[in-house]
């Protein structure tokens, strides 16, 4: 590590150094090792990989790195290889070493590492032609697999920190004016325009000022943020150190869950490098402004994303939400002004500083700039993260970029904005998703989650199950959401298991509006949003668990009943074996039988039937 940088000039001729020591030319292996890619082994490949260079002597001829998440996860491990950008997909440590000898060495294509599209049957080669990736904006994103988180050179080569000693030439309030230009909105969920609240933080009373990156990302199936601050940790601390500049402030939080060990492990990296190199502690580049940072880890409460419940659990009480009648702008943590940003809105800062609001601005619709991050999971051929421009369809987003429904089944929903999130049906597929628009269908941007269903999917079950989530994550401390959503959820039982009743709907809407009119946080008044936009989008459903006592996707296990086809049985006994009560029976080569009274509808049957003999009514 270079000593202490005391000017903007010596960090402007520390990265040309840097960049002077490195051949664009030079191969390059690359390999994802976020969190998604380790679970696939990625660790395991990549020490396949060091051993063969080290063995091979190959480490003056070319270039080994380790990056954070590259995106495109369900296709993990995966490797590129520059300056190609070959693109290597589910790579084991057992095709490393003709990894180098074919293609790092003579240039040759392994055939079964290339993605082949699945709707064309083309082979994409490269990393560019691959439509999960060349139909993204990658503004934010992009770096994540160029540089290892690890590594702050990596970091000062891509452009690093040129923001930074951009904006320290600035005047603040002329950095706040640059990001209210922009208009970047909030991209935690609130989307409340971030420019807005650095003005407001720096001309309120009292100090010190707080500045805080929310990284306590609790949505289930979204992890926008944590690839983020795994994979390219000093993007985020330059836009916080930029914020904390404009703001006044020389105090900084970063509020991560501790589910998150990677991520904890890499901002804390990146801020001792930070530290070590001048960009974090007294005097920053000789500027005379002084701002350092402190991790903090969550305590697992879903609930901790909200920010009042936030500044509660870092002053080490019980993490729960106080009403808003007074902004955290005037006070916040220790009732000191708080600028409270989440990850991915600090992280769009530098490119703001460097590009111009006005760039930004040109981005998106017009009311939300610039591009958002999506995490798309769910009943989708490519899993992973996309970022796009805002305005945006969601049938692009699901079907250009997702690649479409798997096994051939038809599109039903798609839920956005995390659990407190709408279900949004076909009919709006066209939609541009951006703040305004998705919250006009009922609901709303949220973090960026979005979890797609397919025909299979009960919307019964699936309000149950996200209105069970929140029961579960409510911190109680307000009765419309701590008794409406223990009502919500009585109710949504009874109707899934055949108990319901006439005037269940409307119960349920009664509740929800009662909800969104007194609850104390954004975590009671969105709740009920599953629940309304399913019955507004599918009580067709609804009406068929209630009256005729039968859930039509078949998911319900109260209201359902396995069956054999006798036309399609041939009598070969598997579904007598895998049944785990005996309720299948038969003998080889007849046609078999579901005793209903011993089923327990677990589904063993269905899924093991080569035939499609097992029906479900």
């Amino acid at each position: 590590m270079t000593s202490k940088i005391k000017s903007a000039s010596e960090l402007n001729k520390l990265r040309e150094k840097i960049k002077a020591g490195r051949d664009p030319k030079k191969p390059c292996i690359t390999i994802c090792v976020g969190t998604g890619c380790l679970a696939h082994g990625a660790m395991e490949v990549a020490e396949s990989f060091q051993k063969e260079i080290d063995k091979r002597n190959l480490f003056v001829k070319l270039d080994f790195r380790k990056t954070g998440c590259h995106g495109f996860c369900e296709r993990g491990p995966m490797v590129v290889i520059s300056p190609e950008n070959i693109f290597y997909q589910h790579v084991s440590s057992k095709d490393v070493a003709e990894i180098i000898e074919k293609t790092v060495l003579n240039k040759e294509i392994i055939d079964r590492l290339v993605y082949v599209n699945p709707q064309t049957g083309d082979k994409c080669v490269h990393e560019d032609d691959v439509p999960f990736y060349n139909r993204q904006t990658r503004t934010v994103f992009g770096m994540n697999s160029k540089v290892d988180p690890k590594i702050i050179e990596d970091y000062l080569a891509m452009g690093g920190y040129s923001a930074l000693t951009k904006a320290l030439k600035m005047k603040p309030d002329e950095i706040i004016q640059e990001v209210k230009q922009a208009n970047l909105r909030g991209r935690g969920g609130g989307g409340f325009p971030a420019g807005v609240k650095w003005e407001e933080t720096r001309k309120a009373n009292g100090s010190p000022k707080y500045v805080i990156c929310n990284a306590d990302e609790g949505d289930p199936g979204a992890y926008m943020d944590r690839s983020l601050l795994e994979g390219n940790p000093h993007l985020v601390l330059e836009g916080m150190i930029i914020g904390a500049y404009a703001i006044g402030s020389s105090d900084g939080y970063v509020y991560v869950r501790n589910e998150y060990p990677l991520a904890v492990t890499n901002i804390n990296i990146a801020i001792k490098q930070a530290r070590e190199l001048g960009l974090l502690g007294e005097n920053i580049l000789g500027s005379g402004f002084s701002f350092d940072i402190r991790v903090n880890r969550g305590g697992g409460a879903f609930v901790c994303g909200e920010s009042s419940a936030l500044f509660a659990s870092l002053e080490g009480r019980a993490g729960e939400p106080r009403a808003k009648y007074v902004h955290a702008t005037e006070k916040g943590l220790y009732d000191k002004p708080t600028n409270l940003n989440n990850v991915e809105t600090w992280a769009n800062v530098p490119f703001i500083i460097n590009n111009g609001g006005d760039w930004f601005a040109g981005i998106g619709t017009e009311k939300s700039k610039g591009t958002k991050i999506f995490s798309l999971v769910g009943k989708i051929n490519n899993t992973g993260l996309v970022e796009v421009p805002m305005g945006a369809t969601l049938r692009q987003i699901v079907y250009d970029i997702g690649g479409g429904i798997p096994n051939g089944k038809k599109f039903k929903a798609i839920q956005t904005g995390g659990p407190s999130g709408g279900c949004i049906p076909e009919e709006f597929l066209d939609l541009p998703v951006d703040y305004d628009e998705l919250t006009k269908v009922g609901s709303m941007m949220g973090s960026g989650g979005m979890i797609v269903m397919d025909e299979g999917t009960c919307m019964v079950d699936l309000a149950r199950y996200f209105t069970n989530f929140l029961v579960n994550e409510s911190c109680g401390k307000c009765v419309p959401c701590r008794e409406g959503l223990q009502q919500m959820k009585a109710i949504l039982d009874d109707i899934a298991t055949g108990k319901g009743q006439k005037g269940d709907i409307e119960l349920l809407e009664s509740i929800s509006m009662a909800m969104k009119d007194g609850a104390l946080c954004a975590l009671g008044t969105s709740a009920p949003n599953p629940v309304l936009s399913t019955i507004r989008y599918f009580r067709d459903e609804y009406e068929a668990h209630i009256n005729e006592k039968r859930c039509p996707a078949g998911v319900c296990k109260a209201l359902i009943t396995y069956s054999i086809d006798p036309t399609k049985c041939t009598g070969c006994t598997l579904c007598a074996r895998v049944c785990p009560v005996g309720a299948a029976t038969g003998e080889k080569k007849k046609v078999h039988k579901i005793d209903p009274a011993k089923c327990t509808r677990c589904g063993a049957c269905k899924e093991s039937c080569q035939f499609d003999a097992i029906i479900v009514t």
